[in-house]
């Protein structure tokens, strides 16, 4: 399936025919190119080698069968996205996700995916509620506020994907099958954006993974109220909050956006939803925000929460001696610098030995062992005055 993989890895990149062309040197033409692509001819190994090396990867990856389908669950995108950068961005969820499952299967074979996969059905918006608070459960996150959603999902695990994009691209949910059975789960998210969005976007996308909404329901409204449910639950709200307010100070919505990690326009729509104000006070909140030109972006913005999942985890193959140093840094993006203990470099030398071999040389540090201990009873000895008598 060659086709698959040159296609997906060219356009991931956001590259053209030509793109390709110039980054293999121009040893084929942008005709043959397209003929892999569709399966009608097939790369020399030359050509194949050198297409590796332009996408900077192992050959045998780009001539190995898929493993899993990547399926899209939801892709919210605004209408002027143009089609080139949501193919690109397609393409860059299936190669990633991919490539995480396999990391996911070398190094993590006890962690078992804890997502119910489109498992809560709903018939009605209010329903959205019940299954937020039953997914905190089964996670056993209780009713207080996520002081950090990243590791959450990584835990489960739920691999975040961060894409280079503009501010056209909110999220995309996506799913690795290996027939019917989902073998792992990912969340992509625009790497700029200020830390309350990207909560509100994982955690959005997070209800179209889990949600069975059915067609006279509209997905996203389900999605946000999902979202915002999921990082700021009714009962610890409404403790915080009060049951009713007629009005709410600015200082204590931006109190409130540091506790739950929301921007003051997601919380206002939450209050608003929970009954907690009106709907007429809301409109004017939301007059002011746009008077005073913070619709795009609020003040006292938070910090981007980090994951580690990936790098910790690429560290270990390596570590194990399950991935390359070049690999590794391929998907790190970055040069790494793995230092093995002295210590343990001996340990593997000493076990790479003839068993004849690792008896004579432990017998020489017996004997030198033996001779440390004596010098250092004489020493004793000496220091003592024992010595003498």
């Amino acid at each position: 399936m060659i086709l698959c993989k040159i296609k997906q890895l060219r356009l991931a990149r956001g590259w053209t025919l030509d793109d390709l062309v110039a980054k293999m040197g121009g040893i084929v033409t942008k005709q043959a190119i397209s003929k892999y692509e569709l399966g009608k001819s097939y790369p020399s190994p030359q050509v194949l080698m050198r297409m590796a090396d332009a996408f900077n990867v192992k050959a045998a990856y780009l001539i190995a069968e898929p493993e899993y389908k990547i399926e899209v669950i939801a892709y919210r995108k605004k209408t002027t996205l143009g089609e080139k950068e949501q193919k690109r961005i397609e393409n860059t969820i299936k190669e990633g996700l991919c490539q995480r499952v396999r990391i996911q299967n070398l190094v993590c074979f006890d962690v078992a995916l804890d997502v119910p996969v489109q498992k809560f059905k709903i018939k009605e918006i209010d329903d959205v509620e019940a299954a937020a608070n039953h997914l905190r459960a089964m996670w056993h996150l209780g009713q207080e506020q996520i002081a950090n959603l990243t590791t959450v999902l990584e835990n489960k695990p739920v691999h975040i994907l961060e894409i280079d994009v503009g501010d056209k691209f909110d999220g995309i949910a996506a799913v690795a099958l290996k027939g019917k059975s989902v073998k792992g789960v990912t969340i992509a998210v625009r790497k700029e954006t200020a830390g309350e969005r990207r909560r509100l976007n994982l955690a959005h996308e997070l209800g179209h993974l889990v949600l069975d909404v059915p067609e006279d329901i509209n997905q996203e409204k389900a999605a946000f109220r999902f979202g915002a449910a999921f990082l700021a639950p009714k009962e610890c709200i409404l403790r915080e909050v009060g049951a009713k307010r007629l009005t709410i100070s600015l200082n204590e919505m931006f109190i409130l956006k540091n506790k739950f990690g929301m921007s003051v326009q997601a919380l206002l729509y939450r209050l608003k939803d929970l009954g907690v104000i009106s709907d007429s006070y809301c409109t004017r909140w939301f007059r002011y925000i746009s008077r005073v030109g913070w619709k795009r972006q609020e003040p006292n913005i938070l910090p981007v929460e980090k994951g580690n999942w990936l790098k910790q985890n690429v560290y270990k193959a390596v570590a194990e001696n399950l991935m390359g140093d070049k690999e590794a840094e391929t998907i790190l993006k970055e040069n790494i610098d793995i230092k093995t203990p002295l210590s343990l470099e001996k340990a593997r030398s000493f076990m790479k030995l003839s068993l004849e071999e690792r008896r004579k040389l432990l017998g020489g540090q017996a004997e030198r062992g033996l001779d440390l201990y004596n010098n250092d009873r004489q020493r004793d000895l000496w220091q003592s005055g024992d010595f003498f008598e």
